[in-house]
């Protein structure tokens, strides 16, 4: 099964790459195992793609913005593979994939592939198999990989560290231009742009870029410090989405240019490897029968201040830890 998702995937074949994402999404023992052994295969087949993360705040556009920007690249040659990052409901473990239907035009296209990846329990809200299904993507032969999150919070620094190129996306608003932007999004940011403007929004556009372009120079002052270019743009009628591809690839040039691509992705696999640790390790403290016996008793203990979480806690890593052979 595992050679003919291989065989498929490097065909390009969509239903092969389909599955072997719903593979990698699988948390099964089983499927587990058979998704590393696919990767494993599939490794020596990636890593030259353009990885861009596009985040924004809410009401931005991202995936307007994505969708106008895969069919201008799709334009270009490009193949373009898409993997959005969709909240999960915490209650049900359902998702909106909202971003499938703003995105119906770039789907449909033969040199695209749109993937949801609901984000579950995972911290920040980026599913555990993103970075898996990256590469299975690379591995299927497309040159371009664009990771969107929801929002802005946790989840853009995670996706930071999964791309090559952070593009923060952001809007005039009437009074504070900066709302809704924080200073920790501002510093993860490579590349800036202010979408829709166009119409009346157009100048109202120009004057955050404007001011975004001086609070950058405020917080990365000196010379020979690189600042993230702050561009305009609109996904409504394509103006400026050339010149906000062109600084990303210039910002790959630059890392490239510094050897610094390289020691940044090394660095990713690095944290890569430590957050799956931590992942399966959440995971085997939960289904330890050591605590299965207990859990409910102190979860309910929890919940009713009877016992603090702090010291929930501890006495569930006690449980696992005594249960563990020496």
């Amino acid at each position: 099964m595992t050679d003919e998702l291989f065989d498929g995937i490097r065909a390009g074949q969509r239903a092969a790459v389909a599955r072997a994402i719903t593979l990698v999404e699988s948390s099964r023992p089983d499927h587990r195992e058979r998704a590393r052994a696919l990767l494993r295969e599939l490794t020596a087949y990636t890593g030259s793609a353009v990885r861009v993360g596009v985040s924004g705040v809410p009401g931005a556009g991202k995936s307007t913005f994505v969708n106008a920007m895969g069919l201008r690249l799709i334009e270009a040659g490009h193949k373009v593979a898409v993997v959005a990052v969709d909240p999960s409901s915490r209650r049900t473990g359902g998702s909106i994939l909202g971003d499938r239907t703003r995105m119906g035009e770039l789907g449909a296209s033969d040199s695209a592939f749109v993937r949801p990846s609901p984000s579950g329990r995972h911290l920040g809200g980026v599913a555990r198999a993103t970075r898996e299904s990256m590469l299975v993507l690379e591995a299927a032969g497309f040159d371009v990989v664009i990771v969107e999150t929801v929002g802005v919070g946790q989840n853009e620094i995670a996706v930071s560290e999964m791309v090559d190129t952070f593009l923060l996306l952001t809007l005039a608003r009437a009074g504070d231009q900066l709302q809704g932007i924080k200073r920790g999004i501002l510093e993860l940011a490579d590349v800036i742009a202010v979408n829709k403007a166009d119409g009346d929004g157009e100048n109202p556009a120009k004057a955050a870029a404007k001011d975004l372009a001086a609070a950058m120079r405020l917080m990365l002052p000196g010379a020979d410090v690189r600042r993230p270019p702050v561009l305009t743009c609109s996904a409504q009628t394509g103006a400026g989405l050339d010149e906000v591809w062109a600084a990303v690839l210039e910002h790959r040039e630059h890392l490239e240019s510094q050897g610094s691509l390289e020691s940044r992705r090394a660095q990713q696999q690095q944290d890569w490897m430590w957050a799956l640790v931590e992942s399966h390790l959440e995971e085997a403290v939960r289904v330890a029968p050591a605590v299965r016996s207990q859990r409910a008793e102190i979860e309910a203990a929890v919940r009713s201040g009877e016992l603090s979480a702090v010291d929930g806690a501890a006495r569930i890593l006690d449980l696992f830890l005594a249960a563990r052979p020496d």
